[in-house]
């Protein structure tokens, strides 16, 4: 079991004498007058950390819940990492230009999320994006400068269009070799959103979880205020803040050109690909996306960055918040009205 870190709020002195009198006495303690715990642990998957601070009374509890959604993450891991050669993800990369795949329904619900804000962003966000990934050495790298026919070869391979979703018999289709599909634009919202509900399923009612520290889902309130306080920073300097908002049973996601780069002839190429292109978007430095859903928030922070201010200004649904920062505007980072 992993070693977790508990630091305990303790009351009052006179506070504490009552409830131990009271508790002698056969009572049963009120939930107010208990201590209020805090259980924070962070484990690795999928490529990144994810983090998960609980507040509750129930020290056994807590550790159950938070033990439980860790073995979810890893659970979710073995399904959609592309890293792993046995996952689920990579026997579709692996077969599904040859034959039909069976999927999970897990699985197929999913992909048919990802194709649904395919076709409603237009193809600025694509799970497909994996060949251009790539040719662009951001799959497990840093970055490099690929050739214009580089692109063009993989932007062959790229495209929404080319994944064939059978409802009837659950299957994958790939009408082209070479397709691969990248969950690195959905995969943090999704593990985030189901480790959510273990922990709720789990009794915990108070709970921030994190993934890589750009997808976070506020659960329930910590100490019955605004909220779990979340800072956004500034893209151009990590000391700074540039916006701090309060989340209670809601998300909020960021994706910026600083989170993975690199520079090559004078100019700056984020990991952040627009798969219409081929190439790195750019001009928006950063946006981050307040959606009741992590999956929601983490994979439209891409159409946002790629199609801009204006293009999310009109297409933002009304549950949504959604903070840019522009490289070239007279308000660099705002909340769109």
């Amino acid at each position: 079991m992993p070693r977790f870190v508990l630091l305990l709020f303790l009351l009052a002195q006179g506070a504490q004498v009552s409830r131990l009198c009271f508790a002698a006495a056969g009572g049963t303690v009120p939930q107010e007058a208990r201590q209020l715990l805090r259980l924070e642990e962070s484990v690795d998957a999928m490529g990144s950390t994810y983090s998960v601070v609980i507040y509750g009374y129930d020290r056994n509890q807590m550790v159950a819940a938070m033990e439980a959604a860790f073995d979810e993450v890893r659970r979710i891991d073995h399904l959609l990492s592309n890293y792993r050669l046995n996952s689920e993800l990579s026997e579709i990369n692996r077969f599904a230009a040859e034959r039909p795949v069976k999927v999970t329904p897990e699985v197929f619900r999913l992909l048919s999320k990802c194709i649904e804000i395919s076709r409603e962003s237009e193809g600025a966000f694509d799970i497909s994006v994996g060949p251009l990934m790539k040719v662009w050495g951001f799959y497990r790298g840093r970055g490099r400068l690929p050739s214009k026919d580089e692109v063009a070869q993989a932007l062959k391979k790229t495209g929404y269009q080319k994944i064939q979703l059978d409802a009837e018999n659950r299957t994958v289709r790939f009408t082209e070799a070479g397709v691969e599909l990248d969950p690195g634009g959905i995969g943090k919202g999704y593990a985030v959103d189901r480790m959510v509900e273990i922990l709720k399923e789990n009794g915990i009612t108070s709970a921030l979880v994190t993934a890589g520290g750009s997808s976070i889902y506020g659960l329930g309130d910590p100490n019955n205020g605004k909220g779990w306080e979340v800072k956004i920073r500034d893209p151009k300097n990590p000391r700074k803040t540039v916006a701090e908002v309060y989340l209670r049973n809601e998300s909020l996601s960021t994706s910026g050109n600083y989170e993975k780069f690199f520079e090559a002839e004078g100019k700056i190429y984020s990991h952040i690909m627009d798969p219409r292109t081929g190439y790195p978007a750019s001009g928006v430095l950063a946006v981050s996306v307040i959606a009741p859903k992590t999956l929601d928030s983490e994979a439209w922070t891409k159409p946002y960055f790629i199609l801009g201010r204006q293009w999310a200004a009109k297409h933002k649904p009304k549950n949504f918040r959604v903070f840019i920062c522009e490289d070239k505007a007279e308000q660099p980072c705002a909340w769109l009205q």
